[in-house]
């Protein structure tokens, strides 16, 4: 139950989040108007994830000043602004500005936020400009407060920006942790409540077939789709007469002359942590092409390998599949296809709890490449994250969403992978929430139509507002402990 005096203290913050929400929607909407995608081929050493990223991380610092916070800007490749406590021992709070690629499917620019029936849609309204927002406006309400009292809060609050979370790399934490001290505690609000206490293990892998010489396939693209995400379309295109072509269900045939046809494949998108319910379009097309005999045998050996892959999204149709008790199951998805000087290269992303492992991984992967003599390659890994549910910080963060909300949830693991896994006391805390049920109309992080409801938006800040204020009555340097 709700201490008595932390009643007064949520009716206190109430009446705030309603003073200001207004202008929170309105800057939630002007981040979401940067299209800040992470480019590494327009990387320079003053904008070392590209402009456009860089670009999000300067709109969000522009904020944090605008609110009264110096920003800093640490070489580009993150930004912070603190809250000054009595001590310099920190309490972290960081999210990223940068956004995966929109990708098709939307009924409105994803640029350009729309708010709906009580919903906000647009690229980054959930992952993560949003939460970023609130996170601000949460340093904000204890700054005001603070003044008002001519007081300090025990600890310093520090707000970190990232540029890059969302390429897998987070190579922004691992410069500023090179440079500075990590917080005594830290939450990154990118995840669901009630709070998470582990991410399971990432893997991901390049597959390239051999050398495709004399084959059908002039090109088969998922476009600027993300690594980490199902792709919702992909083209295809083949030496065939389209008109010969049959008709498909999410299949679209485009006669390009020539003697080529475009077969562009229509699927359904979504992250790639949880890709129950989606539908890959690298496979509606793969398969149409092995249907109707469009490939060279080379080619159709690649197409009948990937769709393999794509058989499962519990890795099963690979014999990759494993469970544990934190994690449940593992995920895997193919994320891009590209044909590349006449070698096609397709992305898989697989999620993996503790009972497997990034050699066992790549080594089955590379079983299932070799009949059609494919080369498996394994740039990024990282291993399963995991601290004890039952830790005073975790069991804090679920006791604050509970009292602010009145709704239940017990601490859980994921399959995506936030900022909390780089540093060495931290967890992910909101803003999704199970207890949410929204219409079709609104689509997932990642996906088509990004959305999320202002209720559960003013929800979380409340949600961020408590938790904070109990963080800063015990004993931060002792969490770690």
């Amino acid at each position: 139950m709700t201490e008595v005096h932390d009643k007064a203290f949520l009716a206190e913050a109430d009446s705030w989040i309603d003073a200001h929400w207004e202008e929170i929607v309105a800057e939630i909407g002007k981040l979401v108007a940067v299209p800040s995608v992470v480019d590494w081929d327009a990387a320079t050493p003053e904008h070392p994830s590209g402009p456009d990223a860089h670009a999000g991380m300067t709109a969000a610092l522009d904020l944090a000043n605008r609110l009264g916070f110096e920003p800093h800007d640490e070489a580009g490749e993150i930004g912070w602004a603190d809250l000054p406590g009595e001590s310099d021992t920190q309490l972290g709070m960081i999210c990223h500005a940068d956004v995966v690629v929109p990708g098709v499917g939307w009924t409105s620019d994803p640029w350009t936020m729309q708010r709906r029936d009580g919903f906000l849609i647009g690229r980054g309204v959930l992952d993560d400009k949003g939460p970023l927002v609130l996170s601000l406006y949460a340093m904000k309400f204890f700054a005001e407060r603070c003044e008002a009292e001519d007081a300090k809060l025990p600890y310093t609050i520090r707000m970190l920006v990232g540029t890059n979370e969302e390429t897998g790399t987070m190579r922004d934490v691992g410069y500023y942790l090179a440079h500075h001290k990590a917080p005594a505690f830290l939450f990154t609000a990118d995840a669901e409540f009630s709070v998470c206490y582990g991410e399971k293990g990432q893997f991901d892998g390049i597959i390239t077939s051999k050398q495709l010489e004399g084959g059908s396939i002039v090109d088969f693209t998922t476009g600027d789709a993300a690594t980490n995400a199902v792709p919702s379309q992909a083209t295809l295109v083949v030496r065939a007469n389209a008109a010969d072509l049959p008709a498909a269900p999410s299949i679209e045939i485009i006669d390009e002359g020539n003697g080529t046809a475009r077969i562009v494949a229509t699927g359904k998108g979504g992250h790639a942590s949880l890709p129950e319910g989606t539908v890959n379009a690298i496979a509606l097309a793969a398969r149409y092409a092995l249907d109707n005999s469009l490939c060279s045998e080379d080619e159709a050996a690649f197409l009948r390998m990937a769709c393999q892959i794509m058989d499962s999204t519990d890795g099963s149709s690979i014999g990759i599949d494993s469970v544990d008790e934190y994690f449940g199951h593992l995920t895997c998805i193919a994320g891009t296809i590209h044909l590349h000087e006449g070698h096609l290269k397709l992305t898989v992303d697989v999620r993996w709890p503790t009972t497997t492992s990034r050699a066992d991984l790549l080594e089955k992967f590379q079983a299932v490449a070799k009949p059609c003599d494919a080369t498996v390659e394994n740039p990024l890994g990282m291993e399963p994250f995991l601290v004890d549910p039952q830790s005073p910080a975790i069991q804090m963060l679920a006791s604050s969403y509970h009292d602010a909300t009145g709704l239940d949830g017990d601490p859980f693991t994921i399959g995506g992978g936030t900022y909390a896994r780089e540093f060495p006391c931290a967890a992910s805390f909101g803003p999704e929430d199970a207890h949410d049920v929204y219409p079709d109309w609104v689509g997932p992080m990642h996906g088509a139509d990004e959305g999320v409801s202002e209720e559960s938006l003013r929800r979380a800040l409340r949600t961020y507002i408590l938790a904070i204020k109990r963080l800063m009555e015990i004993d931060l340097n002792s969490l770690s402990k």
